[in-house]
This record gives C-alpha cells, sequence and structure tokens, in this order.
C-alpha cells in the first residue's frame, strides 16, 4: 500500500473548493465551464482557494499564462515547463508514437525519459510528474520505468483501432486548447490525412469557444461535426454543430462536414477513409461509438483486402446506394466490393459466407429498391476487369455480368451481328438481365443466351449449356442462389443497314414509352388480362405523387425520382397504388422489382 491518494480534481462545477491536498498540480486554468461560471476571474477565484488549502507545495505550468500569474505568488511553488522553470525538457525527440527527452532540474541534469505515449503536451504532463515524485524523493529511476510503461488513460488518445492501412484513435478533448494538441500529436503520427469526428460538448461551451473551435481544427485535413452533446443543458436558439462548421470555414481552407445525427455519421465518415488515414473521434460525450463501429467493420476490410493483390479488388464502407441505383434512392452498403477478377469475385463470397455476413450482388441497380437504412453485409459490384470485357468469335459474342445490356448492343452493331438491338432499351448490366430474364420488345435474355458461367452455392465456377438451366418469364431459379460472371450470346450476322434500323426503333420506343427520369424501370409485374401501365393510367393514378416520388406520365408503371426521393416516398406511393388496384378491380399487383435492405439503420 502507499501512503499517497492521487485525484484528479475537477473544476466544472465549483467542487474543487472543497479539496484540501498535500499537494496540488496546475496544469492549466482556462475559461471554460462557463454553463456555471460568469468568466475566468471566478474560475480563478476557486483555484486559488484550492491552493489556500493546500499543506504541502504547489506544481504548477510555467506555460500557461493564467496558471503561471495565481501559482508563483506562493512560496515554495515548483514550476515546469520548456523554459525559465524549476524542471524543464530538452532535447525532445518525437518518434512514431513514442516521445523521448532528457529532464533538468533547476539547471541540473537527471536524466533521459521516453514515454510510450506520442504528444509535446504529455512531456509537460511528465515533467508534472517528475516535479511531484522528486520532492517526494522518489529515485529518478522509478519514475523513468514507470513512465516508460504507461499506456494513456482510457479516452486520452486512446488507440481503439491499428493496422497498416488504418488508424482510428479516440480522445476526450472537447475544449480548444485540448484539440490544438490532440491534433498537433495526431500529426507527429505523421498519417497520410487527419480525419477528425468532432461531436461539441454543451451549447453554451460552443456558442462562446466557436471561433478558437474552428481555428483549433484547422489541424485535421478533413473535420466531421455532429450535433451537440447537450450535457443536461437547455438548447440555444441558433446554436448547433453548424456554428462549428461556420466557425471552420471562416478560419481556414480545412474542409468542414455537418451531419447532424450520431448514430449514423459513422456512415460518411468510414466512407470518406482512405488507406493511410488517422481518424481521431474528439469529445466528451458519446462520439466514440461512432469510431468503435467503424474500426469493427475496417478490421473485416483489412481481412479481405490481405488476401488479394491491390488490383484484384477495391473496398469501401457504406458506400451509399443512391450513387449505385437507376432511380437514385437508398441508403449505404455496410461493405462495398469491386473485385476484378473472377478468382476475386469467388473470394470475397466465400470470405463473407465464412463469416455470416449476408453477401448480395448489384450490378447497374436498375429493378432495384433499396430501403433508406441501407443494405447490411456485403455488396458486390462486378463491374470492372474480367466482369466488363467483350468479345465475339464468329456469331457468338461473349460478355461479362458487368457489361451494360446498351454496351452489348452497340458492341454487336459494330461487330455486324443482329439480333441484340432490343437490348439497347434495357437499363441493367448482363448479370442483373441473366438473374431474372429481362426482355423488351418481344425478346428476353435468355432466346439468345448459349452459355453463363457462375459461381455456384458450393464456391465453385461452373458453366452451363442454355439447355441446361431453367428459365422463366422474369425469373431464373438457378441463378437465385449462384452468381452469374459471364455469359455466350447467339446473334446473326446482319448488315449494318438493317442493324442500323432495328437499333433506332429501340432507341424511339424506349423514349416513347418511357420516362427520362431517373427511374428503377417497371415496377409491378402485368396481371392477367392487362398491362400494369395501362391499368394504373385506367385508375387515374399518372403524376400522384409522395414526397419527391412520382408515378410518371408518361408510363404508369414507372415510378420516377423527381429530387431527392426517399425510398420510404417510393414504397408508400407503391402501396397507395396496390390498395387502388385491388379497391378498383379486386386485382393485387405483385412487385416485378426487387426491394431490399432495411428501413432503418442496423449497422
Amino acid at each position: 500500500g502507499s501512503e499517497y491518494l492521487v485525484a484528479e480534481g475537477d473544476e466544472s462545477d465549483g467542487t474543487l473548493d472543497l479539496y484540501r491536498p498535500a499537494y496540488a498540480v496546475v496544469l492549466n486554468i482556462e475559461e471554460e465551464h462557463l454553463d456555471y461560471y460568469q468568466g475566468l476571474q471566478q474560475i480563478v477565484g476557486v483555484f486559488r482557494t484550492l491552493l489556500e488549502q493546500t499543506s504541502g507545495k504547489v506544481i504548477y505550468c510555467r506555460e500557461d499564462s493564467a496558471a503561471y500569474e495565481l501559482c508563483s505568488q506562493y512560496e515554495g511553488g515548483l514550476s515546469y515547463g520548456w523554459n525559465d522553470a524549476d524542471y524543464t525538457a530538452v532535447d525532445v525527440v518525437e518518434g512514431r508514437g513514442v516521445i523521448s527527452f532528457t529532464v533538468f532540474r533547476r539547471g541540473e541534469e537527471m536524466g533521459r525519459v521516453e514515454l510510450g505515449i506520442p504528444g509535446r503536451h504529455n512531456v509537460l504532463n511528465a515533467l508534472a510528474a517528475i516535479a511531484l515524485a522528486d520532492d517526494l524523493q522518489v529515485d529518478f529511476s522509478c519514475v523513468t520505468r514507470a513512465l516508460s510503461s504507461f499506456a494513456g488513460a482510457k479516452r486520452r488518445f486512446e488507440s481503439v483501432y491499428l493496422s497498416p492501412r488504418f488508424h482510428v484513435i479516440d480522445d476526450y478533448g472537447h475544449h480548444p486548447t485540448e484539440i490544438t494538441a490532440t491534433l498537433q500529436t495526431a500529426r507527429s503520427l505523421e498519417p497520410n490525412r487527419i480525419v477528425a469526428l468532432f461531436q461539441p460538448h454543451r451549447y453554451s461551451r460552443t456558442e462562446r469557444l466557436a471561433a478558437e473551435f474552428g481555428k483549433a481544427l484547422q489541424g485535421a485535413d478533413l473535420v466531421f461535426v455532429t450535433g451537440i452533446y447537450a450535457a443536461s443543458e437547455n438548447p440555444i436558439e441558433g446554436i448547433s454543430g453548424m456554428t462549428i462548421l461556420e466557425a471552420v470555414e471562416q478560419h481556414g481552407s480545412t474542409k468542414c462536414v455537418y451531419h447532424e445525427d450520431l448514430s449514423t455519421v459513422h456512415h460518411i465518415v468510414g466512407n470518406a477513409l482512405k488507406a493511410g488515414d488517422l481518424l481521431l473521434t474528439l469529445g466528451a460525450g458519446n462520439v466514440h461509438e461512432a469510431g468503435k463501429r467503424i474500426s469493427a467493420d475496417l478490421q473485416l476490410v483489412d481481412l479481405l483486402k490481405g488476401e488479394f493483390a491491390e488490383s484484384d479488388i477495391e473496398i469501401k464502407l457504406y458506400e451509399s446506394m443512391r450513387r449505385h441505383t437507376t432511380m437514385l434512392v437508398g441508403g449505404p452498403a455496410q461493405f462495398w466490393i469491386e473485385p476484378r477478377t473472377f478468382s476475386a469475385f469467388a473470394g470475397a463470397v466465400n470470405f463473407f459466407k465464412e463469416r455470416g455476413v449476408p453477401v448480395r450482388v448489384v450490378g447497374r441497380g436498375s429493378n432495384l429498391l433499396v430501403r433508406d437504412g441501407g443494405i447490411r453485409g456485403a455488396v458486390i459490384h462486378p463491374s470492372k476487369g474480367e466482369f466488363g470485357e467483350l468479345g465475339v468469335s464468329g456469331n457468338l459474342l461473349a460478355a461479362g455480368a458487368g457489361v451494360r445490356f446498351k454496351k452489348v448492343a452497340s458492341f454487336a452493331e459494330d461487330a455486324g451481328l443482329g439480333d441484340f438491338a432490343w437490348m439497347e432499351g434495357i437499363p441493367g448490366n448482363v448479370g442483373g438481365g441473366l438473374r431474372m430474364n429481362a426482355g423488351a420488345m418481344g425478346w428476353e435474355t435468355f432466346d439468345q443466351v448459349v452459355s453463363v458461367t457462375f459461381l455456384d452455392q458450393d464456391g465453385e465456377i461452373r458453366t452451363r449449356t442454355r439447355e441446361e438451366i431453367e428459365a422463366q418469364y422474369r425469373n431464373v431459379p438457378e441463378l437465385h442462389q449462384s452468381y452469374a460472371l459471364s455469359a455466350v450470346f447467339r446473334g446473326e450476322v446482319s448488315s449494318r443497314d438493317e442493324i442500323r434500323e432495328k437499333m433506332v426503333e429501340s432507341k424511339s420506343h424506349r423514349r416513347q414509352s418511357q420516362p427520362l427520369a431517373a427511374s428503377a424501370g417497371c415496377i409491378f409485374k402485368n396481371p392477367e388480362g392487362i398491362g400494369a401501365g395501362k391499368l394504373i393510367d385506367e385508375m387515374g393514378l399518372k403524376g400522384r405523387s409522395v414526397g419527391m416520388a412520382e408515378v410518371s406520365h408518361e408510363h404508369g408503371n414507372f415510378i420516377v425520382n423527381r429530387g431527392k426521393a426517399d425510398a420510404e416516398d417510393v414504397l408508400q406511393l407503391i402501396e397507395e397504388i396496390r390498395l387502388e388496384a385491388k379497391d378498383q378491380r379486386g386485382i393485387n399487383l405483385e412487385t416485378e422489382i426487387q426491394i431490399v435492405g432495411e428501413d432503418r439503420a442496423v449497422f
């Protein structure tokens, strides 16, 4: 046991004046906790009371002007700092995650110290501990051993995740001075970029210190700001996370993004990360939760990335499905995977299945509606490399699953192959077309399929002929659990004029019958006896809207995105149409588009 008890004093609510210590160590005195204090002088008054009740010595930082002005008045006080202090540090050497320095006591060298935590502010903190231990006559070698083994305090530059590609650190800092020091320490680790996620703490602090926060956050390369952590305070009108964004923009060129909702901010932060980044979560609230979520998913990303050559696969966190669906709606994909080779595709599928992570393949994103909560698990997008290859041999055309049907049609035209003009009007790609046996103008995909190469349920790559595959109207059962990789199609050698005439006819048909605005294609399957579009038109539903989702004026079976529609808008509109069809005609409309994902964020 020990006769000494070391306690951290908290000046936030004035109770610091209840302490009666043997020693008082004052690191800094700042205009802080202004929800309780009227200003700096009141804060100084509380510290003065503490010092007057201290029976032994006062130890203080010479570098902090307020601490120096107050503490230097007390006889026998011990100061520490870079210069003109009782205890000083010289020859400071910063490494990646460590820092070392030589300690002098009133000009006399005491020895060398190495800390296992980075940052020049931690050198000053160590000097405070050295001054106290030295006055208590603790042997200096014991002090250096203890300091070298100190791994840092919880939520004080705490390393949450570290890999060769990413580093995630959490820090409790919520005052501009703390943030400045923390960002300087992060910079000493030499990352490619510092990405800071800052959660402001208290409305009163945000209001009074906005300019200082704006200056401090210039130490990062990219800043994300959340809503304010109130800490029991009532909101102040006009004060929000936007106050910090405006201050950052006013005081420098650092890019700053505001996202109010802490429960989803990790989606936009994680998606912005690049290899070599250091992510720093800052704040006294619960911002560390976002860092932990990102870290857990980064671990899986790094494991997968390590199994392939850099050029074989691209992986992103939380990729917005708005960018990858023709309707331009939908939340994020938890893991977004772009393989370049068939083997990388197979490896990624097996990797996630072995870990119980759901896998979905998305091509062009037509005929697809992603809910606003996004897609939990892995979304594989095969579009480049082997998946984008096209070739012709005689009257056979080979295409990777990622090739758009429109491109197949133009490639076939250039090669003098007919029978592909109908594909010009299909918005999807080969993989999606195979899976649902897409069609137009009297044609279906499997009318021309010679063979399909796919990854089966056992993780094996196989090729089957058309005769071995059952293809139904808008449905190919075999490809529900297997993943198409490529296909060979048969065409007829035709004259360029004949092909050109059919291509013009296809384009004209599409323009006359389909809207130009963003859509997912036909929403409903045709019920018996009437086309879904004609039914919706007869019921007078063209132009009906929910939010920014609207039934197309050009074609009743299309719902278009007139702006930034949410998936919820589209789903509500679909339900209204189904109810009208049931009430007016007794018809149960079935959706043709695939509806996937979560209603709200669960990852």
